[in-house]
């Protein structure tokens, strides 16, 4: 019994064909992302507009998280750039950022006044709740696309777990456990990968 080799990602349905559409896209994404805009994003360029598959995002969105600065501007950046060049990611980051700026200082200007305000601070403890249930929610959506990993979905769990245990129990920094496990990860599935090209040559005649 050999492994396939694999599965190459289909490409998009749709794609923007303007700097103007990528730059209103993010920015009605970045309004409606009230406790985190990333369960906003996979539903809102995975599912309606269908500008990526859900591997290609969870792809983007890998490589957000290890980047340096906020995942979101990360993931703009980068879906911008791939469509569009410079002038793709030019307006894909401003409408992430220019409007949500505006209304958060404005916002923070309000809770300054009010902080004190019991029921303020009881709307902020409900929001967390609701901001790590979205976040969990999206984790599940996305894990279906880890069957289509090199690796296995089976190690992909154990990893996963690994990850959540190193961080939320032992209480590791998240930069030693991307440094760790991330490497481990990244290590294996160039492996795998290299594996699977290898059996899909097939013996030199």
């Amino acid at each position: 019994m050999t492994d396939t080799p694999a599965p190459q990602l289909p490409p998009p349905p749709r794609r923007p064909a303007t700097p103007g559409e990528l730059f209103r896209a993010f920015n009605r994404l970045a309004l409606q992302g009230f406790g985190g805009v990333l369960p906003v994003a996979q539903r809102e360029l995975v599912e309606r507009l269908q500008w990526l598959s859900p591997a290609q995002f969870l792809e983007l969105l890998s490589l957000a998280q290890v980047l340096p600065g906020p995942n979101v501007v990360n993931l703009a950046l980068m879906i911008g750039n791939r469509f569009l060049g410079w002038r793709g990611a030019a307006a894909a980051v401003a409408g992430m950022l220019i409007a949500p700026l505006c209304l958060v200082l404005l916002l923070a200007a309000l809770v300054a006044q009010a902080q004190d305000l019991p029921w303020l601070a009881g709307a902020l403890r409900g929001m967390g709740v609701v901001s790590a249930g979205l976040v969990v929610s999206t984790a599940l959506k996305l894990a279906g696309g880890l069957q289509r990993n090199a690796m296995g979905l089976p190690l992909c769990a154990v990893l996963v777990g690994s990850c959540a245990l190193a961080v939320g129990w032992l209480r590791l920094p998240l930069a030693l456990v991307v440094l760790g496990l991330g490497s481990l990860a990244v290590a294996w599935s160039a492996w795998s990968l290299q594996k699977c090209e290898d059996q899909g040559r097939g013996p030199s005649p």
